[in-house]
């Protein structure tokens, strides 16, 4: 355990302990990682990204948290002895610990500089020595410094991919964001590449997009990825590693495949068996040993038959060994165990009977000739109960459980032992690799021995009926895990059963080849629905649901599997592609059949659905109409948690019909009356937290009555719930829907700059499409409002891509602040044809939260015309928007609307009737008089003096009432 001793400080991070003078210092957790981070380093620069992705690990978080954190720290350590400092900034970039630091603990345990609790990689540990690859080793090094993609080439067999694992292994600490491994042998489908790659970086995606998912992710980040068994989809490996490398300039690929990638940069280091002695006429042990393929082998024998000590005498017959098996690793480490039953030239001899298969082989590289006769013989050499033990494990794609390999691999009727026995007896062979972990040992046949296996398998005849008892296995595995997931930790069940996938693909694709078994494929996609949502493989869910839609399969689907196949396919639909017309027609369609089935859960599910459709569509009196049928439905049948939780969607839907303070009312309720969850967050059954979900809603609320510190403390609020809940959709809520609008309201513009470049990144990530589409008018609204044109042709392109979807939420307002921008710059024709369509939008919708805000946006391009009549339509517009504002309680869109009227009449020499007008409504804000709005009628107001009639006393009124003036 280390302890770093500084002035009279002691720092032990194991122990998250800082200790002065024998006395704990009292610093948050966050503080004391920052102190770690940077006291493990000392001396050394620790960028501000680096520090943010250690203290605060999968979850955006804003620049400011890490000045905050910092200066309590400092404030904790207090001054450092000697003038000196603890802390050095480096302006723009990050932090140095600069004052000296003693350092004491175990001499063979390493600092490092990442995360206690983050995941570094993923990297499969090795029971075993890498023997003879030192000088690959050190050339692949030297090659991934200039190169930044390497293949590895050869043939199957050879070592490819213990080599990779072993250079990987010696580079954890060279990438900052980790080294992730892709075992790619357990993927058959080409287009499920990207997914591969995303799932084993830990990457959840919410689009259709995943390539370009990843590719976002990467940008700025420095990892390296190891690609392992390309060749059978080699084509989509190279498409996936051109994009992301020309995405990312820090991150390295280092591939193994039978053929290279054969893409630009590509550097192929081709892997040459293991170097055996020539044949020679003596040779002694010291001699052989040089070699590296008689070193393996000795190795392994030893470690399989203690007693066995390579000697002068059996030294030229191990050679010989080595060189029938053309130094091909695999080979070696299969042949070297038989040791244990036969001498070395008993083995030798049962090698050379082998020659006839050699010479039945005709096509390929020889050396794969060796490994199939290696793996003829192995399979020989087993009893025929260990053979079909072989044969039958097979059947799994990835890693499996001594549970699930008894449930697949023994018989009805047979006890369990055999199995156990046999599983041992083939690791002990070579024949099974181990896998030990938190969660028990778990065992994986390799790659050419389970292509081996499974070609055994269909020979013997078994191959369907074993594929069903895999198939049927993963249905029993599917209900316990969707039972669990109530009551187990997320990272837990991720860990138990997310490793599950590769089978659960590979099931599929066996029971709907050929349509060998379609009603096990069918029930199999049903019972892989939760898999899906918990991993978010939306896209994946969304084909493999398609499939089991078919027409042709309908006779094999119960009325059950089509309610929850239909409500899967809306979800995926819904978030990957948007409110298609295709997510109301499934989920409508899930309802009926939760309907006529009496299921209240899923009908629950289902009206939440088409709440929500009907809120992004912008038809928010549909939406109030499901939240009704919702609150009835719950109600009726006792559901407390959804009869509470549904007034979040009665109050947003009142909140766009502009009934503000109906909204409040249900949203104050429903923040009040909920009650967590004791076992697992609502997020699961509500798509997103719905007292946090409520709480931002209500935030646009009360800025909309005339509160905005309230409302920015309320939205901060929502957005510190929503980092904590590490949930993606949570996370956008907050900032697009919530704390950005507001900023801008607020005229915050800094504030927003930081949740833009937060949210920014964060959709790209995940390649949330319509959540980058609005987080992009959010950043035009912000570009118009800095005064740069460039806003126009983003906030046009945005909507656009909104629009042809069918979303039209916000849309209205989004519109008129684009027209509002075109009348700015000059175009007031294009400025008066967009509002025309904003005002359109929002009557033809109801979502007429904004139409204040719309109808002032087009008085005042009315009044930029010099006619006479304009001017008086312009008028009448003003009144309208202030008419309206009043019916709704929206007194900051009243404001507004009173503001630009107050300018106007002020410029047409009317300011007479100023005070009269702007000063009341001023004085009706207890609060926000520094955001932009208040203090823009404050200054118009004092500006005008006397002439205002009123306006000045109206001023030295709102003094006295207790208004400090912003200026002063």
């Amino acid at each position: 355990m280390l302890s770093y001793f500084f002035g009279p400080y002691v720092l032990v991070p194991e122990r998250q302990s800082l200790m002065r003078d024998q006395t704990a210092v009292r610093v948050g957790s966050r503080a004391l990682e920052i102190l770690a981070a940077l006291i493990e380093r000392p001396g050394e620069l620790v960028g501000k990204a680096e520090l943010v992705s250690r203290v605060w690990p999968d979850t955006f978080v804003e620049e400011s948290n890490l000045k905050v954190n910092v200066a309590a720290l400092r404030r904790a350590l207090g001054d450092a002895p000697g003038d000196m400092q603890y802390i050095a900034t480096v302006s723009g970039r990050g932090y140095r610990f600069v004052f000296p630091v003693r350092i004491s603990g175990q001499n063979d345990t390493s600092v490092t500089a990442k995360s206690q609790g983050a995941r570094t990689h993923n990297l499969p540990v090795s029971t075993t020595r890498l023997v003879g690859r030192g000088d690959a080793v050190d050339a692949i090094r030297c090659a991934l410094e200039v190169s930044r993609l390497l293949t590895i080439v050869g043939p199957g067999g050879v070592g490819k991919t213990r080599l990779a694992l072993a250079i990987a292994d010696q580079l954890t600490a060279a990438y900052h964001d980790g080294i992730w491994f892709v075992d790619l042998a357990t993927v058959n489908d080409a287009t499920l590449v990207p997914t591969a790659i995303a799932t084993a970086m830990g990457l959840r995606v919410h689009s259709a997009k995943i390539k370009a998912a990843v590719a976002a992710f990467a940008t700025d980040r420095e990892f390296m990825l190891v690609l392992d068994n390309c060749e059978h989809v080699i084509e989509a490996v190279a498409s996936c590693a051109e994009t992301l490398l020309a995405a990312a300039a820090r991150v390295r690929i280092l591939a193994t495949s039978r053929e290279p990638m054969r893409v630009v940069g590509e550097q192929v280091y081709r892997l040459p068996p293991l170097e055996t002695p020539p044949e020679v006429s003596e040779l002694s042990a010291a001699q052989a040993l040089a070699f590296p393929a008689v070193e393996l082998f000795v190795e392994r024998a030893a470690g399989s038959r203690g007693e066995f000590k390579l000697n002068d005498g059996n030294a030229p017959v191990a050679a010989e060994i080595c060189r029938r098996l053309d130094g091909l690793a695999l080979a070696i480490e299969l042949a070297a165990p038989r040791l244990d039953a036969f001498s070395t030239r008993e083995l030798l001899d049962l090698l050379a009977d082998q020659s006839h298969v050699l010479s039945d082989r005709r096509c390929g590289d020889p050396r794969h000739h060796t490994l199939a006769a290696t793996l003829d013989w192995s399979y020989g050499l087993l009893a025929e109960p260990e053979r079909v033990l072989l044969r039958r494990l097979s059947v799994f794609a990835g890693a499996f459980s001594l549970e699930s390999a008894c449930a697949v691999a023994v018989d009805k009727g047979r006890a369990r032992s055999g199995c156990i026995h046999g599983v041992a007896n083939l690791v002990a062979k070579s024949l099974i690799s181990t896998e030990r972990g938190e969660l028990g040992t778990h065992y994986r046949l390799l790659d050419t021995t389970r292509k081996y296996a499974l070609q055994k398998l269909a020979e013997s005849g078994e191959s369907n009926s074993l594929r069903q008892r895999h198939a049927e296995h993963l249905l029993e595995l599917a209900k316990r895990a969707e039972a669990e997931w109530k009551i187990r930790p997320t990272a837990q069940w991720l860990a138990e059963y997310g490793r599950k996938m590769d089978d659960i693909r590979g099931a599929l694709g066996w029971a709907f080849s050929g349509n060998r078994s379609v009603a096990t494929g069918v029930a199999l996609t049903v019972a892989a629905l939760p898999f899906w949502e918990h991993l978010s493989l939306l896209e994946e869910c969304r084909t493999g649901v398609e499939l089991a839609l078919s027409r042709c399969f309908a006779d094999f689907r119960s009325a059950s599997d089509d309610m929850k196949l239909q409500l899967a396919y809306g979800t995926a639909l819904f978030h990957t592609r948007g409110p298609l017309p295709e997510v109301k027609t499934a989920w409508t369609t899930a309802l009926g059949s939760a309907e006529v089935l009496n299921d209240t859960e899923y009908m629950l599910r289902c009206l939440w659905g088409l709440c929500d459709y009907f809120t992004w569509t912008g038809d928010h009196q549909s939406a109030l109409g499901m939240a009704d049928r919702i609150r009835k439905l719950a109600t009726d049948r006792g559901d407390l948690d959804a009869r509470n939780n549904v007034d979040r969607q009665t109050g947003t839907a009142l909140r766009y019909l502009g009934e503000l303070g109906e909204a409040r009312r249900h949203l104050e309720r429903m923040i009040s009356r909920y009650v967590p969850p004791v076992t697992r967050s609502d997020i699961a059954r509500f798509q997103l937290d719905p007292r946090s979900a409520a709480r931002g809603t209500l935030a646009n609320v009360t800025w909309l009555q005339g509160h905005p510190d309230r409302a920015v403390a309320m939205a901060q609020r929502q957005l510190e719930e929503a980092r904590a809940s590490q949930h993606a959709l949570a996370l956008c809520n907050a900032i697009v829907h919530t704390t950005c609008p507001i900023a801008l309201w607020t005229g915050d513009l800094a504030a927003a700059e930081r949740l833009l470049v937060g949210i920014e990144a964060h959709v790209a990530e995940h390649a949330m499409s319509i959540w980058s589409a609005m987080s992009r008018c959010l950043r035009a609204e912000w570009l118009l409002q800095s005064g740069d044109p460039s806003g126009l042709a983003m906030l046009r392109g945005a909507l656009d891509e909104l629009l042809v979807v069918g979303f039209r939420m916000r849309c209205p307002f989004y519109i008129g602040v684009y027209a509002a921008g075109l009348g700015d710059h000059g175009d007031v024709d294009a400025g008066q044809t967009a509002i025309g369509e904003a005002v359109a939008l929002s009557a033809s919708t109801g979502e007429i939260w904004c139409m204040p805000e719309l109808l002032r946006i087009k008085a005042v391009l009315l009044g930029k015309e010099s006619a006479n009549r304009t001017v008086k339509a312009a008028e009448a517009l003003y009144f309208q928007s202030l008419d309206l504002a009043r019916h709704q309680g929206a007194l900051s869109w009243e404001l507004r609307a009173a503001t630009a009227l107050a300018e106007h009449w002020a410029q047409s020499g009317q300011s007479e009737r100023v005070g009269g007008l702007l000063a009341p409504i001023y004085r009706r804000f207890g609060e926000g008089l520094t955001t932009r709005d208040l203090v823009k009628a404050r200054a118009l107001l004092d500006s005008l003096g006397d002439a205002g009639k009123g306006s000045k006393s109206a001023a030295r009124q709102a003094r006295r009432d207790g208004h400090t003036s912003p200026n002063s």
